[in-house]
């Protein structure tokens, strides 16, 4: 039996994309690095996450390596340094405008949007035992930030100022700095990361703590300066310790590449994680927002052509000023 014509030519267009995809698939690197955050943060235990089905699916190698969180990620996309990134939207849109603390001056524009994360949420801890139940407790008190260069040391210091709060900030990973909370070391860790934070759950496992963030009214002090926040609730299923829902302040997150990553690699790696929404709930409970919808959070960096693919194929329009 004789093909039609046009059999033929959809039979000869799938073997000639076949055949694109085989020759652009040689030019993959064989390894690749994701910039994430510090041990015990939701970066790293997403990151590494995320990377192993990307490795599943690609046949590529993906590490999750640690680093100081977003600040340094973008740069580290951006200078071509880390294939993949990891980053929160507030620091990724001052280092687009050229307003990075590690690379003053250099507008980081190389950058591309691959596929949206979650909401991370500003949230403290501290010892029940402590006195320090609120933000306002804070005041004249010593205060663990995270790493240099994380959302938790570009942010707490400014909303401790916007509300009058006189707060002595340290920075180190959120494992040691949970650490040090429990060795009184510390008064409290001021923390920004997806829901729940691995380093607050293993800390409230062996002591008794107190979990909070903002309340409303001292939110209404400060998000008119920070459009970039917003809103949020810290869910009283995400930690032993609460027994009502949080208020809190969140940013988006997503993950990044540069302009020059292989197209068809960069689809790879979308449709992997776009299509594994079970799966990544499995490797950590903030990826509950890890949904192609949310690409909508997204509102200045590029979608990565790669990228655009996958969500345009699945029914998802990509605005024409967020196109490669």
């Amino acid at each position: 039996m004789k093909l039609s014509n046009l059999a033929v030519v959809a039979l000869c267009s799938g073997v000639a994309v076949s055949a694109f995809a085989e020759a652009d698939r040689d030019n993959w690197p064989r390894s690749l690095t994701i910039g994430t955050g510090s041990q015990g943060a939701t970066y790293y235990i997403y990151g590494s996450g995320w990377g192993n089905l990307a490795s599943e699916a690609t046949g590529s190698s993906f590490g999750a390596e640690v680093t100081g969180g977003p600040v340094q990620n973008v740069t580290l996309v951006q200078m071509g340094e880390h294939e993949f990134g990891m980053v929160t939207m507030g620091p990724a849109y001052e280092a687009w405008q050229g307003n990075s603390e590690l690379a003053p001056g250099i507008e980081h524009t190389d950058i591309r949007a691959v596929f949206p994360m979650y909401q991370t949420a500003l949230q403290v801890i501290s010892l029940s035992g402590s006195g320090i139940s609120s933000i306002s407790d804070l005041d004249g008190k010593t205060v663990g930030v995270g790493p240099a260069g994380g959302t938790g040391d570009m942010y707490y210091p400014q909303l401790f100022e916007k509300l009058g709060l006189e707060v002595r900030t340290r920075n180190g990973g959120a494992a040691d700095q949970a650490s040090q909370v429990q060795d009184g070391l510390l008064d409290a860790f001021a923390f920004a990361a997806g829901i729940p934070v691995s380093a607050f759950s293993q800390l409230e496992a062996q002591v008794d703590v107190n979990i909070f963030s903002f309340s409303e009214q001292e939110m209404a002090q400060f998000l008119d300066d920070f459009p970039e926040l917003s809103p949020a609730t810290i869910p009283a299923s995400a930690y032993s310790s609460l027994d009502e829902d949080e208020s809190a302040v969140s940013l988006w997150n997503f993950a990044i590449t540069h302009k020059d990553m292989p197209e068809s690699l960069v689809y790879e790696v979308t449709k992997t994680v776009m299509e594994n929404y079970e799966r990544m709930i499995q490797v950590h409970g903030s990826a509950r927002e890890t949904m192609p919808e949310n690409f909508v959070h997204n509102t200045f960096i590029p979608w990565h052509p790669g990228a655009v693919r996958w969500f345009e194929e699945n029914g998802y329009e990509i605005p024409a000023d967020l196109r490669d």
